[in-house]
This record gives structure tokens, C-alpha cells and sequence, in this order.
């Protein structure tokens, strides 16, 4: 399976002035895959240390920063002599262990020649926490659910992409029912390596299902095991209310579509702790379309979708039956899903900010606007 991201890796590896990289994204997106196969690639070794399951390093930061010593417990954990010039170092799950993020300041401080990715599935809690974060120390890169081009890829559909890349539009619609059926397809089996990986070997949209199901049940048993208990409830009842806050006309988020009664400021800290941990995307509305866009910001207003449009079809308990029927599956959910499959593929490129724009009274709606090259796009 092979993920853009590779580039991206590819370019930090070879920049005269690199920094440590951080890889955050929700759980089971393919972060622990993409940075191995990325190792193999690139690197002769690869030092791999995952936080979570090796408890004897958990404790390596909490004395000091000495990157010598904590290069020498790496060598001892791993079995690997390390060599900057061609060793790969990994911490995954890194906000497990006690003063992880903070390391990666040192490495680049006083170990610059060493090449130091860190990951974790709850990063983005973390960080938002992390009081002693190595703050311009460190480079970002967000791994996400495949997008549509991806899926193409996966599926061996390598010319179909090429016409899509290369603006070919007279073949495109030679080829037209081809890419509606994939896209059909995609609605359906969404982004989530787990499951485009089982469609590939298998062809079956059941154990495709029953795989988005197991998936959407670890993703709520997480909350229980890494959010603060005050807040799982409220976690669960934000989750589970996205597909009825989507299938309504107007999908601007509502509170009492929750719980009867819920104010806005007793789900906030909820509502952060599923953006910051990846699983949702907040997208909020703007009062007019001008340059910068976050200028113009309403902070009351927001629609709320998942990470993946697989899994909020799983959400819906979208029947494969409506797959198979015409572009039935295109109008679920008030076109819920069209939405969802957009807002993947604009938030793959990096630092892009999108929002939505809707007139203070009446109906009128634009579903997405981006600032792209100092324009204003809708």
C-alpha cells in the first residue's frame, strides 16, 4: 500500500537544516506502518522503540537529556548500533513516556546528525498538554485515512489516477461510469488501511463492514482508556450524535441534538479532546468570505464530521444494498457523505484551513471555503 506521505518523509530526511518530526493522526491511520516502511526504504536500520509496550524505557528521560546515555539505552533495547548516517531512530507512542516530547529539544540542540522521528495516536492530547513542549524544536507532519488517490493506488487503478493527475478530461469522461463506481466504492470501504487492505485480499463488503465496526469499537473504548473519566460520557455522546447531526438540512452542530438541554460550554473540553486526539473534524463557519478567512470566524458555529467516510457510513449502518444502486449512496445522510468525502481530500494538504459559510438568515449555504494563493475559494 503506498501512502504520499512517503514523499513527505522522503524531503525532511534530506534537508541540510532537519529537525526531529513529529507523526501524529488518530488511531489505526497508518503511522506505525508508514514510518517502518519508510525505515526500509531509506535507512540500513531502523532503531524502533514503541513506549507503550516497552516499559523499561519509560522511566529513559526522566533523569536527563544526556543524549549519549539515551542513545546507549536505545542500542541496548533495540540490539542496533546506532549510526546517524544511516540509522532511523523511532519513539512510538511517545507521550507515554515521561519527558518524550521534551528529548526531541536536545536531539536537536546538541544532536542534530541523528535523523529522530516521534509518533503517537494520542499525540495531539498530549501536545495539547505537554507544558514543556520543544516549541520551534520540532517539524509536524498529520498522517490521515487514505484520500480518494490513495484508494486508487491500493486498487491497482494506476492509469485511472494518472488521468485524474494529468487534467485529462476528455478520457476521464470516456471513463466516467469507472470512477463513479470506485467512488461508490470509496464511500463505502472509506480510507482506513485496515479495511481498504481486507477489500484488497478478500473483495468483500461485509467483512469490510464488520472490520469498520471493530474499528469504530476500539475508538470507543480508547475514550475509557485514555480520556479523563469525567469526560467519557460526554466523549460517547458526541460521537455517536454525528450521524444524526449530519443528516439534518442544516448540519451546523447542535448541542441539544446531544443530550435535551446541553449547553455548548459543558461539552467543550469533550469536544477538544476528540479534535486534539484526530478522530473528529470540527469545520467552523465564517461571517463573510474575506481575506484572511480566520477574521472573519464564528466561534458559535461549526459542523463536526468523523476522520473517515467509511466509518461514518459504518456509523449509519449504510447498507451495501445502497452501494450497488444507482448513486443512492451519493444522497445519504442529505449528501452527508459527499461532504465528508470532500472535506478527506482538502485536509490532506498541509496547513490548509477550511470553514463554511452560511447567510444569517434564511438557507443559503456554501458547504466548504479554503484560502488558497491569497484567493478566497468556495
Amino acid at each position: 500500500m503506498e501512502r504520499s506521505a512517503i514523499h513527505q518523509l522522503k524531503v525532511w530526511k534530506n534537508k541540510v537544516k532537519r529537525k526531529p518530526l513529529i507523526v501524529s493522526g488518530a488511531r489505526q491511520v497508518g503511522k506505525t506502518w508508514l514510518i517502518k516502511e519508510f525505515g526500509k526504504r531509506e535507512y540500513e536500520q531502523t532503531a524502533y522503540i514503541n513506549f507503550e509496550s516497552s516499559k523499561v524505557l519509560q522511566a529513559l528521560f526522566s533523569s536527563d537529556f544526556d543524549i549519549q546515555r539515551i542513545i546507549s539505552a536505545l542500542q541496548i533495547e533495540t540490539g542496533i548500533q546506532i549510526h546517524p548516517e544511516n540509522t532511523l531512530i523511532v519513539f512510538d507512542e511517545v507521550q507515554e513516556a515521561v519527558g518524550g516530547l521534551t528529548s526531541l529539544k536536545y536531539f536537536y540542540e546538541n544532536a542534530p546528525e541523528y535523523h529522530v522521528i516521534a509518533a503517537g495516536s494520542l499525540l495531539g492530547v498530549a501536545l495539547h498538554s505537554e507544558t514543556s513542549f520543544p516549541v520551534g524544536k520540532v517539524e509536524f507532519l498529520e498522517l490521515y485515512p487514505l484520500d480518494f488517490s490513495e484508494f486508487l493506488l491500493a486498487l491497482n487503478q494506476h492509469s485511472l489516477l494518472d488521468l485524474l493527475k494529468n487534467r485529462d478530461w476528455k478520457l476521464i469522461q470516456v471513463f466516467r461510469e469507472k470512477y463513479i463506481q470506485l467512488l461508490r466504492q470509496y464511500y463505502y470501504i472509506g480510507g482506513m488501511p485496515e479495511v481498504v487492505a481486507s477489500f484488497i485480499q478478500e473483495n468483500n463488503f461485509e467483512e469490510v463492514r464488520n472490520i469498520q465496526k471493530q474499528i469504530l469499537t476500539s475508538l470507543e473504548q480508547d475514550f475509557s482508556k485514555h480520556a479523563p473519566n469525567e469526560i467519557v460520557p460526554r466523549l460517547r455522546m458526541l460521537w455517536n450524535s454525528i450521524p444524526s447531526q449530519l443528516s439534518k438540512e442544516n448540519k451546523k452542530f447542535i448541542f441539544g441534538l446531544v443530550k435535551k438541554g446541553a449547553r455548548a460550554k459543558e461539552y467543550e473540553f469533550a469536544l477538544s479532546w476528540l479534535a486534539d486526539s484526530g478522530l473528529v473534524y470540527q469545520v467552523q463557519r465564517i461571517t463573510k468570505p474575506g481575506i484572511p478567512l480566520k477574521g472573519y470566524v464564528d466561534n458559535t458555529a461549526f459542523k463536526l464530521y468523523t476522520m473517515d467516510v467509511g466509518l461514518l457510513a459504518a456509523m449509519g449502518d449504510i447498507d451495501v444494498k445502497t452501494l450497488l444502486e444507482g448513486n443512492a449512496i451519493f444522497e445519504e445522510f442529505k449528501k452527508s457523505l459527499t461532504e465528508q468525502y470532500v472535506l478527506q481530500q482538502l485536509k490532506v494538504n498541509p496547513d490548509m484551513q477550511v470553514y463554511y459559510w452560511s447567510a444569517e438568515t434564511g438557507v443559503a449555504e456554501v458547504d466548504f471555503v479554503i484560502q488558497f494563493s491569497g484567493k478566497v475559494i468556495p
